[in-house]
């Protein structure tokens, strides 16, 4: 039986999660239209789940997601008007028709509490990793059988899932690694060429992908000259959002390697003058991990269980300590394991082999994890 899957908090599924899951026989089915659907429903439900998206890369046989699920508020509410329209935004007015007639009849025959025992189990999905992923797989099944004309499950066992610690070097690194897919894969050398990424989706001007890059690098609000330190943000400008988007952006770049890279036309015509290798370098240097090493497929990322800090990985550790069986549970004194010598401040929760870690640039597309 398969271990109890873990969360960040004993008590609620809040966290950073990199979330991975694979097609059934690795079939490639994943063309143009279905990607399009799976990252239309992928933002929709996530809408409606509270759910954060960071980023993402949808590949031709699996999907990475780094989603952050914040804490449900205390005294959390919404109306039966708002769930239903957020529900129905998610799957679909065709999909919703048989839902509104059940309403429908429900108030026809006086059944209020029907009607309200569905708007308090549509909140209790809220803020939940695994309600999420259930409803998004769910739903993609259901749409890309009837389109396809078979039957059957469509996803290869239960999907992976790696708490991130909520801070720069797991972060950064997670999320790179993510947006790095298609490059390791050989489709493209830029993944703002490659549309089904969450840069490249920012990259494009979609304001809730460029968002999760705000989210990953810290790009905050500007302060306003003689504003005290613990006085709440004035309401931002237009000109000011611009201006962090773009800081995002162009911090991101660094993380992905891509920044200050010269610019040529077909004929080798220079028309930007790149950084210098000694920039790039020292660029390089200030993020922690190196695009090298992310440009290598890297199983502490996506079976590691837990990627951050020592400190962070054994604070779990003392936490959970009835999640691990066998000689683990009497014997095993910390959580944190190193995942190799050039990863310095990372850990992970599995001790996994330096062996793992394989170059996998050139592969078809979809078969990098």
């Amino acid at each position: 039986m398969a271990k109890p899957r873990v969360f960040t908090h004993p008590d609620t599924q809040a966290g950073v999660y990199h979330l991975v899951s694979r097609v059934v026989d690795r079939q490639f089915i994943f063309g143009e239209a279905e990607k399009e659907a799976f990252v239309r429903m992928m933002r929709a439900f996530a809408g409606f789940h509270q759910v954060e998206i960071l980023t993402f890369c949808l590949m031709s046989n699996h999907f990475h997601l780094l989603v952050r699920v914040p804490p449900r508020p205390e005294g959390f509410d919404l109306s039966f008007e708002t769930v239903m329209e957020r529900w129905q935004a998610a799957v679909g007015e065709a999909w919703n028709k048989g839902l509104t007639r059940q309403f429908e009849i429900f108030r026809d025959n006086g059944s209020e509490a029907a009607i309200e025992d569905w708007r308090q189990r549509m909140l209790g999905r809220m803020f939940s990793l695994t309600e999420f992923m259930k409803a998004l797989k769910q739903r993609f099944t259901q749409w890309y059988n009837r389109r396809s004309g078979r039957t059957g499950t469509l996803w290869e066992g239960r999907y992976k899932s790696v708490i991130v610690q909520d801070e720069n070097a797991a972060l950064r690194t997670m999320s790179t690694y993510i947006d790095l897919n298609p490059v390791r894969a050989g489709i493209v050398s830029d993944p703002g060429e490659y549309r089904w990424c969450g840069y490249a989706e920012a990259m494009a001007g979609k304001p809730e992908a460029v968002e999760g890059l705000v989210a990953i690098t810290g790009a905050t609000a500007e302060r306003v000259y003689g504003q005290a330190l613990n006085a709440p943000a004035p309401e931002e400008t237009p000109a000011q959002r611009r201006r962090r988007h773009l800081r995002a952006v162009v911090m991101y770049r660094q993380l992905l390697g891509i920044a200050g890279k010269t610019r040529t036309t077909e004929d080798g015509r220079v028309v930007r003058k790149g950084l210098s290798e000694k920039t790039q370098e020292r660029l390089a240097g200030e993020q922690g991990i190196r695009r090298e090493q992310l440009l290598r497929r890297v199983r502490h990322l996506t079976d590691g269980v837990i990627l951050g800090s020592k400190e962070f990985i054994n604070g779990w550790f003392r936490q959970h300590r009835s999640w691990f069986g066998g000689a683990s549970a009497e014997r095993r004194e910390t959580g944190a394991r190193r995942i190799g010598k050039d990863w310095r401040k990372l850990y992970n929760l599995r001790q996994l082999r330096q062996g793992d870690s394989e170059v996998t640039q050139g592969h078809p597309e979809g078969a990098e994890l």
